[in-house]
């Protein structure tokens, strides 16, 4: 445990375009060596391909897929007596989000389009579809902490 003081929480100010903190934050974690407009861009025209496919309201399927992929537990490493146990434990709404955001830049990344707006708008339909990377990664997640579920009693 540190010594110090907590770390104050960053305000963030929301996106120009849909006044959203999540749009915001996506965007802060999308940006490459502080190129603000560049990540602007590569997110406004991932959901504006996604408009143009579902015919919806690209900020609410936004809002549903980030939904989609938060996990609600993950496994800890706890050290007790010389053994190290996996132990499930839930996810705080903030590390949530987090996670969740990571998890479907990292799996947008990994894809083969060739633009970056092109590679997040089809893990953004994936996700919708009920399927994609950042929806497995979450699976995986989950089933590990289904699986060290005996050893919950660890929790601190």
């Amino acid at each position: 445990m540190s010594r110090r003081k907590k770390a104050d929480k960053r305000i963030i100010n929301p996106d120009p375009k849909y006044a959203n903190l999540l749009v915001s934050k996506f965007m802060n974690y999308l940006m490459v060596d502080g190129k603000r407009t560049v990540a602007s861009g590569i997110m406004y025209a991932a959901l504006d391909t996604v408009k143009a496919k579902t015919k919806k309201d690209e900020l609410e399927q936004f809002l549903e897929l980030v939904d989609k992929v938060k996990p609600s537990l993950e496994v800890r490493s706890r050290r007790v007596g010389g053994a190290t146990y996996q132990v499930p434990t839930e996810v705080r709404p903030a590390r949530r989000e987090a996670l969740a955001i990571r998890w479907i830049i990292e799996a947008a990344r990994k894809r083969g389009e060739k633009t970056m707006a092109e590679r997040l708008s089809g893990e953004f339909m994936d996700i919708l579809a009920g399927n994609g990377a950042s929806l497995k990664k979450k699976a995986d997640v989950h089933k590990m902490a289904e699986a060290n579920k005996a050893f919950s009693h660890f929790r601190w």
